[in-house]
Order: C-alpha cells, then structure tokens, then sequence
C-alpha cells in the first residue's frame, strides 16, 4: 500500500497543531515552513482535512488552522480517507474471467474472487489498525521518543 506524501504533511501539521494546543490558529506558511514543504500544496491538504471536519480554517489576518477536535477523537484513518479518499486500496476487475478463464463455466465464477477475498481481508486489517491509532497516542508516541521536540516546536511558533 502507497500513501501520497500528503498523509505524512497532514499528520504532522496535525501533530503540531495538538502540540501547539491553545486553540489560535496557525497559518499554513508558517504550519509549511516549520517542516520547509510548499505552501500551496500544503494548504490543499489542509483543506482537506477541514473537509473532513478535522481542522478549523479561521480566516483573516490571524487566520490559520486548529484542530476541529480533541487528539483522542482523531483516528489515522480520519486523516488517510481525508487525503487518500474513501476508495479500495484494491479493486478487483475479474481478470480470472479473460484469456484462459473466457470460456470456464459459470459456477467457478460463483463464488468471490480468492484474491480479492484476501485482498479486502487485508486491508481491511489495515484499515481497522489505523482506525485504533489516534493523534493522542502519535503525539505520546513522539514525546517519548523525542522529549524535546514539543517544546521546541512551540519555541518556534513563538508559543512557549
């Protein structure tokens, strides 16, 4: 499975909106800049998430983004669908039914695809592992392995 970069600027400019925690929101230059990615690009999937009803977009001059929820009530796969889409990860075409299936009889066709039986299994394995992560248990995860890095992100946002 192959995820756009766009899910990995997402949940990091989620990380630091749940790190910077007091609600103000972040303008997208300066959410890009803290991890030197391209604005615009940026913002697309900014605007996405606030599609998805993660992010709040407040505009103005002191406008930007905050978390439209509390990290707990953020799951991966909030942020993936939100980015990636809804879609299968896999779609089946019936290829089993060309070439050297075209003329086998109706009733091996009967029965789902093995392959897209395990297939949807799988991702729906994956699906229900990103489903159980949040953006709390992201940010406890990085605190413990980088116990500077919150502050230093507020510091840098002038928010210390």
């Amino acid at each position: 499975m192959r995820m756009s970069e766009g899910v990995e600027w997402a949940l990091h400019s989620l990380l630091a909106l749940a790190w910077l925690d007091d609600g103000r929101p972040v303008p997208t230059s300066r959410l890009a800049a803290g991890n030197d990615l391209p604005p615009a690009y940026l913002n697309k999937q900014l605007q996405a998430l606030v599609r998805a009803g993660l992010l709040i977009s407040t505009p103005g001059a002191r406008g930007g983004f905050s978390l439209a929820r509390p990290p707990e009530k953020i799951t991966l796969m909030d942020v993936v669908a939100a980015i990636e889409g809804p879609e299968d990860a896999f779609r089946c075409t019936e290829i089993r039914r060309r070439g050297a299936g075209a003329n086998a009889p109706r009733r091996e066709f009967e029965s789902p695809c093995a392959i897209a039986t395990a297939m949807r299994r799988a991702e729906l394995a994956w699906r229900r592992e990103l489903a159980a992560q949040t953006l709390a248990d992201v940010r406890d995860a990085a605190e413990e392995h980088a116990p500077t890095a919150a502050e230093r992100l507020r510091r840098w946002h002038g928010r210390d």
